[in-house]
């Protein structure tokens, strides 16, 4: 037996996360590129040098999955690797200023319609919603 309410939550999930990335997807559709583009960004802007290796894990993707986005975002100039200090086989990605402006024209939207929802619900709701995707996201952890 299907539960009805749960039905509703996806639904609801499914449309909430349309919202969230409708601004973003529109400014990447202009250059033919998709949401890993990004998360890719998104990602190397909070963790300047990060390895390769390092953003799959985060990112949850293959090798081949980040290929192409990265050479992308490379040849855009957006994303400069760098070769490890101590591991020259390492590679330590970095936002160019043109990275850095992108990301924020790319999060800046979802940050504000974020922050909007959030003060207009309150603190109860926002620590409650906080919870659930924090589970939700331990779920796909889990599970890896």
């Amino acid at each position: 037996m299907i539960d009805q309410k749960i039905e509703a939550d996806i639904e609801l999930l499914f449309y909430g996360y349309r919202a969230f990335t409708a601004q973003a997807d529109a400014l990447l559709a202009e250059r033919q590129w998709g949401r890993v583009h990004h998360r890719v960004l998104y990602f190397v802007a909070r963790n300047p040098g990060v390895a390769i290796h390092q953003l799959l894990s985060k990112l949850g993707v293959s090798k081949q999955a980040l290929h192409g986005p990265l050479k992308a975002l490379q040849a855009a100039q957006l994303i400069a690797s760098q070769s490890d200090e101590d591991d020259k086989r390492v590679k330590n990605l970095y936002l160019t200023p043109l990275g850095q402006q992108l990301e924020h024209e790319l999060t800046s939207p979802q940050r504000e319609l974020l922050l909007r929802i959030e003060s207009e619900l309150g603190p109860e709701v926002t620590t409650a919603w906080r919870q659930m995707m924090a589970t939700l996201s331990q779920q796909i952890t889990s599970k890896s």
